[in-house]
């Protein structure tokens, strides 16, 4: 993998300083002047690749966590906010943006909330709310700020991981039959005995914290039930963990805290019932089978798209994969990206991702081989699944499960097998949302680029009703 000029002297200051070293000390370890470490750790001077190499040899840095994770998606946030035209008066280069994102990120945060409070300011006005004006126009809602925090910590908690590894472990969960295990753990460990509901209890899941009885759905598929045991035992086992990762978080506000808590006990279930080490191993194995991956676990398509996502333990990082959730408006109801595709923060996605086509397709594999503005290619992947309880009346919203990768590693993914890679006609042009993309002559964008002038000629009637300057 090609990596430019790095900027990176705030991470390197960072190693330095968690080995307890002093500048000529580290200096030294690495082999070069402490006149160039200190020049490095100021961002006068990119670091070389001998440098990169010292790093990952001395210290078993992943070379790869230099150049991409949070300050991709930082600097993907902070791209988007700054092509809105309150800015067009400030057009940042690329490595001006990399700067500041890597070197000063609480300032990028800063003024990605900010923009995010102007447009939810514009937002209320152009609907007339009565709440103009109010903070909860201004504010970020509860649910965002959860979103946001899970987002920018790479959908990894490595403490919670850890510690639902060690349970599985103890417990020798990870493939095969579970259940057993999981509620003899209930039992055995916190004195809660499970039972399945009753026939109209509509709840998937219920606790009795007095009886000591967790109940679970009778129509539960054995995926989900199982997960929502794992939830149970993350609420009694992990409190303490989950309680500290709260307070490092700094939430405004209760509701923010308890959509987290939620959110971290349903990220320990996940850690449990699919234990990081074996199923990175698995998805390796298995060359990222989704199918033959959730048939060994005994988990849902969902669950396993979604751990893929998050494997980002330092020294064992499995292949960055993006990951969507997405309904039949076309609303992103779950993401995360750990490749350099980042997913827009306003607006729906591109008409164009293969995600939108699952739908059509429902059972099969629908795959993409799509190109970016920016010109990196991708393995896109989509599929279809039903959520919600069974019967003739049962609501069952169906969603579409996007993931994939960069096209560097399509050679981990069975589904690339026999694609023609190389083939750049192959590609089909995709974007991240039309507010933001620069392709021109795209018949399928919904509004116009922000930063774009357009032009309309009465006398001429084109697929698009306006020319992009």
């Amino acid at each position: 993998m090609a990596i430019g000029k790095l900027f990176i002297g705030r991470k390197v200051r960072e190693i330095r300083q968690t080995s307890s070293a002093t500048q000529a000390q580290f200096a030294d370890m690495i082999g070069i002047s402490t006149s160039y470490l200190n020049q490095i750790e100021n961002n006068q001077r990119p670091v070389s690749a001998t440098v990169l190499l010292a790093l990952a040899e001395k210290f078993g840095i992943d070379i790869t966590e230099l150049s991409s994770g949070q300050s991709d998606r930082l600097l993907s946030a902070l791209t988007e906010a700054l092509s809105d035209p309150l800015f067009e008066t400030y057009s940042p280069g690329l490595q001006e943006l990399k700067l500041i994102t890597q070197n000063a990120p609480g300032m990028a945060h800063a003024l990605i909330a900010a923009h995010q409070a102007y447009r939810r300011g514009n937002e209320q006005l152009a609907s007339f709310d009565d709440r103009l004006g109010s903070a909860s126009a201004q504010e970020a809602t509860p649910y965002d700020e959860v979103r946001d925090f899970f987002h920018f910590v790479d959908n990894y908690i490595h403490e919670l991981d850890l510690a639902a590894e060690a349970l599985a472990i103890e417990l020798k969960l990870g493939e095969g039959e579970n259940h057993a295990a999981l509620t003899g753990c209930l039992e055995s460990r916190h004195g809660v005995r499970v039972v399945r509901g009753e026939a109209g209890d509509e709840a998937i899941r219920r606790f009795d914290p007095v009886g000591r009885i967790l109940t679970v759905s009778r129509y539960a598929s054995a995926p989900t039930r199982d997960f929502h045991i794992a939830i149970q035992i993350a609420q009694l086992h992990a409190a303490e963990k989950i309680d500290a990762v709260l307070k490092q978080a700094s939430f405004r506000s209760d509701e923010a805290i308890e959509i987290c808590r939620m959110g971290l006990h349903n990220y320990f279930a996940g850690a449990l019932i699919l234990p990081y080490r074996n199923f990175h191993q698995a998805a390796r194995e298995l060359r990222h089978d989704i199918e033959l991956i959730a048939a060994r676990f005994g988990a849902s398509l969902e669950q396993v798209c979604h751990r893929l996502s998050m494997l980002q333990r330092p020294g064992l990082k499995g292949v960055p994969i993006f990951f969507a959730r997405i309904d039949r408006a076309g609303n992103i109801t779950k993401r995360h990206s750990a490749a350099r595709l980042q997913f827009a923060r306003f607006g729906a996605a591109c008409p164009l991702w293969n995600a939108h086509q699952a739908f059509e397709m429902p059972g099969r594999i629908n795959r993409q081989l799509a190109e970016t503005p920016d010109g990196v290619r991708y393995l896109c992947l989509a599929t279809q699944v039903s959520k919600g309880s069974v019967g003739f009346r049962a609501a069952q919203p169906r969603y579409a499960l996007a993931f994939g990768c960069e096209i560097s590693y399509a050679d981990q993914f069975v589904y690339a097998d026999d694609l023609d890679l190389s083939n750049r006609a192959a590609y089909d042009p995709i974007g991240i949302s039309c507010r933001i993309c620069e392709r021109v002559t795209c018949t399928s964008r919904a509004v116009p680029p922000l930063k774009r002038k357009l032009v309309v000629d009465h006398r001429v009637r084109n697929p698009m009703p306006y020319a992009i300057e």
